[in-house]
């Protein structure tokens, strides 16, 4: 047993002593009840502000029905309208600085803090719920994520952490319920920036300040990540009993030792996700224990051991033994529950503070037994033992169980007048926080299921049960900001993952069905040359495209505006020929000089270099001519779109000689964005502006669907440009490092990887703002812009 081994045990043992002895106090109130007399003195003083008399007239008024949290910008607005939103903001923020900050309300310092903090919010939300037509994307919006990036100086570490979170999210599987885990990855997230500002003195200069905030982002992923790559994957069916106790082996091993063990030996199926974790947590734990002073590091191995040792006893429990004593189920919880917070301090090497530490210590109790009743029902399924399933299962035949519901009370009584001295202001947090809880679980489980819930939990004070039914019955203004964040975050998380699969649907169903539509057919009797050129463009056509335009456009055309999808097959076809001509073109000795491309060799390498570029011309007449069989829509809208398209395809040979007459010479990131504008976003344009010249929609539309072009289509090549230089050959189905072989300038070369990166962001930026100037919301279109910045190949 080595040196540091000795201390986890001492460590643990401490804390181990010092929850006994809180859970002899709590036990000695649950027996003696003495939370009754208490927390009935507070609610009757409570209720004044909670339980009120409307008038019979304020039901025939809509603007003062409560429309529920569901619309959350209607809910917004109905706060504000009747003057309930600064209260409201207030509980929330209050409630959020005692538990996750640690803080004592009735400190002056800390009220300042939080009005600031109320009326920044409000400004953020006013305008918001004001506007009208925006969802509840906007939880979830990264354009207004970097913006803030770029305010604070940051965005090298938030585009970092965005990188990183989707990365999780494709490698969550399926049993371990993806978007829960997200949430708790991104609440933790916000949690230490929003510890760290707290930590920092108004007067830092902006460059240690952006310091700090960048260390608090890689801190907060690198601790949340513990939360689905330890606790949820060790209580999910992924791994089986002996994997579980094969990977807890190696995360004590890498507490107790302070150094990551190699991975060991896997079943296959699991290998992949394993190696990914194993890879993901080691960087996590080496970035944090690099970033530990001297005098935190040990603090953070204490307790980060005490945290993983009381879980691991904790999961242990089986639900079929019979035999477990009360110090046995609560003191696990107490440590677990105080320490997950405990460990925040240390992440982040913030000085000692006995303050925060005893009052987090009590608080955690409360927390985790508010979790476990929520929870109760779906714990029950899984056979997972908490407090409140043992009582469950034994309590008619073990008269000595606590009952886990007075075990709550009493821990909040303890809070109210033992922890927080019965200061006026945090009672009246606390309360409500607790009845929104029950009148939460009571909406969530059903008038019958709940009643049934509270005869067996709550029986033992009649007066104090009826007091409590009648608070949640009657008790208004006890909704929390940070309980609509929860919901609306995981409403959006289930909703873009159910966008994206429609996205990745309809890439792959049009995509087949434009495939099918592409080949040129070659009659019989052609000329012989005539069929070499039909034969090397089915070719280039028969390569793995992506087909992004056509797709685009029919996902305008048809989902958007209502044409026939028929109808407006001669236009898609189109698109796919003139964009496939380009290519070949660029891919010319005289030009790139490309060897490969789509996966296979270029045509000029199958065929010559005459015959491709004959084939590009007779690909670019053979657009034309399909534009010409629009026959479904107006003549005059034809002939537009016609002009529209020459005129386009005209840019887009300037664009490509600019970028020729370029090669060797130092461009300006203003030159730069004119050629990649001509040369691929003017294509994004005309697959977007297609269908609405077609479907001959406003003005004002076709200036927004052009602006989102003009910056989808810089990012995307941006895009090109990083993968070019870091990207996978075997992916991208074309050799990397083509554009410094052939002394090509791009963004990267102009800018460096470091501000490329961020240059892509501030487009994806101005595109994603582009989307909110149109008159649709367009989902399409966000995940098209989503696929363009985060796309390997």
């Amino acid at each position: 047993m080595n040196e540091f081994t000795l201390h986890a045990d001492t460590a643990y043992k401490l804390a181990e002593q010092k929850a006994a002895q809180y859970f002899a106090s709590l036990f000695t109130q649950v027996r003696n009840r003495s939370y009754v007399p208490a927390l009935t003195a507070d609610f009757h003083l409570w209720k004044k502000s909670h339980i009120h008399h409307h008038s019979w007239l304020s039901f025939f008024s809509r603007n003062q029905r409560n429309p529920g949290s569901a619309d959350y910008h209607r809910y917004i607005q109905w706060l504000n309208y009747t003057g309930k939103l600064n209260d409201y903001l207030d509980r929330s923020i209050s409630y959020i600085y005692m538990r996750d900050l640690g803080k004592a309300l009735d400190s002056p310092d800390t009220q300042t803090r939080i009005q600031r903090m109320v009326a920044d919010i409000k400004d953020q939300l006013i305008p918001s719920a004001s506007a009208g037509g925006e969802t509840q994307q906007d939880m979830l919006n990264l354009a207004k994520l970097y913006r803030w990036a770029q305010k604070e100086g940051v965005e090298t570490a938030t585009i970092w952490v965005i990188t990183k979170l989707k990365t999780v999210s494709a490698n969550l599987p399926e049993e371990m319920n993806p978007e829960q885990a997200q949430r708790k990855l991104i609440k933790i997230i916000i949690g230490v920036v929003m510890y760290v500002m707290e930590e920092m003195e108004g007067n830092l200069a902006p460059a240690e300040r952006a310091l700090r905030l960048d260390e608090a982002i890689r801190l907060g992923y690198s601790y949340g990540l513990t939360y689905p790559f330890i606790d949820d994957l060790l209580d999910s069916a992924v791994l089986t009993v002996p994997e579980k106790e094969q990977y807890s082996r190696l995360i004590r091993q890498a507490l107790l030792s302070g150094i990551v063990p190699e991975l060991g030996e896997w079943d296959g199926e699991k290998i992949p996700l394993m190696e990914y974790v194993h890879s993901e947590l080691r960087e996590a734990f080496e970035y944090i224990k690099n970033h530990q002073r001297m005098e935190t590091q040990k603090s953070f191995f204490e307790r980060s051991y005490v945290f993983f040792h009381s879980q691991e006893i904790d999961r242990a429990k089986n639900l079929s033994h019979d035999g477990y004593t009360n110090e046995e189920l609560y003191i696990p919880v107490i440590l677990k529950s105080s320490s997950s917070r405990l460990i925040v301090r240390s992440v982040i090497s913030a000085p000692l503070d006995d303050g925060f530490d005893h009052r987090t210590f009590y608080y955690g109790l409360y927390n985790q037994l508010a979790d476990d009743f929520a929870d109760m029902s779906d714990d029950m399924l899984e056979g997972a033992v908490t407090p409140y399933t043992y009582y469950l299962k034994y309590r008619q035949q073990r008269n000595d169980l606590i009952n886990p519901f007075e075990m709550y009370w009493t821990v909040i009584s303890h809070l109210l007048h033992n922890v927080f001295h019965s200061d006026p202001k945090t009672c009246e947090v606390i309360l409500d926080r607790v009845i929104n809880g029950l009148k939460r679980s009571r909406e969530r489980l059903g008038r019958d299921k709940y009643n049934e819930i509270m005869e067996i939990f709550a029986s033992g004070s009649p007066e104090f049960k009826r007091l409590v039914d009648r608070m949640v019955h009657k008790a208004e203004d006890v909704d929390f900001f940070d309980k609509l964040l929860r919901d609306q975050l995981l409403n959006t998380l289930r909703n873009n993952r159910k966008e994206k699969e429609e996205f990745h649907d309809t890439i792959k169903t049009v995509r087949g069905m434009i495939n099918s539509q592409l080949l040129i057919p070659k009659p019989e009797g052609m000329p012989p040359m005539k069929e070499l050129l039909i034969d090397a463009a089915n070719y280039s056509l028969e390569g793995d495209g992506k087909r992004i335009r056509p797709v685009l456009t029919w996902v305008m055309g048809v989902r958007e505006y209502g044409l026939e999808p028929a109808d407006i097959v001669p236009l898609l076809r189109s698109l796919e020929y003139m964009h496939t001509a380009s290519l070949i073109f660029d891919d010319l000795p005289s030009q790139d000089n490309a060897s490969t491309r789509r996966g296979r060799e270029t045509l000029h390498q199958v065929h010559d270099a005459a015959t491709a570029e004959l084939t590009g011309l007779f690909l670019i007449q053979k657009a034309t001519e399909e534009q010409a069989s629009l026959r479904h829509f107006d003549p005059k809208t034809v002939l537009a779109l016609m002009q529209y398209s020459a005129q386009k395809t005209g840019d887009m040979c300037m664009g490509q000689a600019m970028d020729l007459h370029s090669k060797g010479e130092d461009l300006t990131l203003e030159q730069l964005n004119e050629i990649c504008f001509y040369k691929t976003g003017i294509a994004f344009e005309a697959a977007l502006v297609m269908p609405a010249m077609l479907a001959q929609v406003k003005e004002a539309e076709i200036t927004a669907l052009k602006k989102f072009a003009y910056h989808a289509g810089i990012a995307f090549q941006i895009k090109d440009d990083l993968l070019d230089q870091e990207g996978d050959r075997l992916l991208l189905g074309k050799p990397v490092g083509q554009d410094a072989g052939n002394n090509t300038s791009t963004f990267v070369s102009i800018l460096g990887l470091e501000n490329a990166r961020k240059e892509l962001w501030e487009h994806y930026c101005l595109a994603s703002e582009a989307l909110s100037e149109l008159p649709r919301n367009i989902a399409f279109l966000k995940h098209l812009l989503n696929y363009m910045v985060n796309r390997n190949r």
